[in-house]
């Protein structure tokens, strides 16, 4: 796909402007993902996880949003975890398909195989977001977007990352931010590949074991800089 990117000029400025406004970073991807997404689910297509997923059409988004399902799981298991991440956090699985999906073209240009790839790719999202240890709040959007970056080479996820980690490290005064975001892209070539996980079966696993198995290093520099924040968040008037 020919990248656009003054059009992910305009939506990062917007999206700098209002980080309320998630379809903005959507319009980035479309913007500036080129082949990523074709790329990615040729290799998705050639691992037996992903020929197994895609021949047996697994909607991942189904086993995320029943919720009375992954509470039966056992406590300290990613799917119990997970259940408990999205209901601190106040989200859903299928908030992101609202906002990927607002515009009806979303994925007119892509092929079946790469469309079925491009969605699971983003309903792994919040599960990344709890295997990896990042928070739903801006930093940690930052740190799961740069560690993304390193598994699917989307430049539009780059560009998201940057930006955000250089507005907070200004706004907060702290370049810990950016190293942390750093580390999180690091971390990210290092690991496994997420997209190619069996995410369903992983669900009923503890969640150390699954970060283990897909070697899952610590992120660090986002502990201490998140820890650093949440300090002068909290001290009083």
């Amino acid at each position: 796909m020919r990248r656009q990117p003054l059009v992910a000029i305009k939506a990062l400025r917007a999206l700098v402007a209002n980080p309320e406004e998630t379809e903005r970073v959507f319009e980035i991807l479309r913007a500036l993902s080129g082949n990523a997404i074709a790329d990615g689910s040729a290799r998705f297509a050639k691992t037996e996880v992903g020929a197994r997923v895609a021949r047996e059409q697994r909607s991942l988004l189904a086993t995320l949003c029943d919720r009375d399902a992954l509470r039966r799981l056992r406590p300290g298991s990613l799917g119990r975890e997970y259940v408990d991440f999205v209901e601190r956090a106040g989200i859903t699985a299928d908030g992101l398909v609202a906002a990927s999906e607002s515009d009806a073209g979303e994925y007119a240009q892509l092929s079946p195989d790469e469309a079925f790839y491009a969605r699971r790719l983003r309903d792994m999202h919040d599960l990344w977001h709890v295997v990896c240890g990042f928070s739903t709040r801006p930093f940690g959007e930052v740190c799961v977007v740069s560690f993304t970056y390193a598994q699917t080479k989307n430049l539009g996820l780059a560009a998201i990352a940057l930006v955000g980690a250089i507005k907070i490290a200004r706004e907060t005064g702290d370049r810990g931010v950016l190293r942390a975001a750093w580390q999180a892209y690091r971390i990210g070539r290092r690991a496994a590949w997420l997209p190619a996980q069996d995410w369903e079966a992983l669900l009923a696993e503890p969640l150390d074991s699954v970060r283990s198995r897909l070697a899952l290093a610590a992120p660090t520099r986002y502990q201490r800089v998140s820890a650093r924040l949440n300090a002068i968040v909290q001290q009083p008037a």
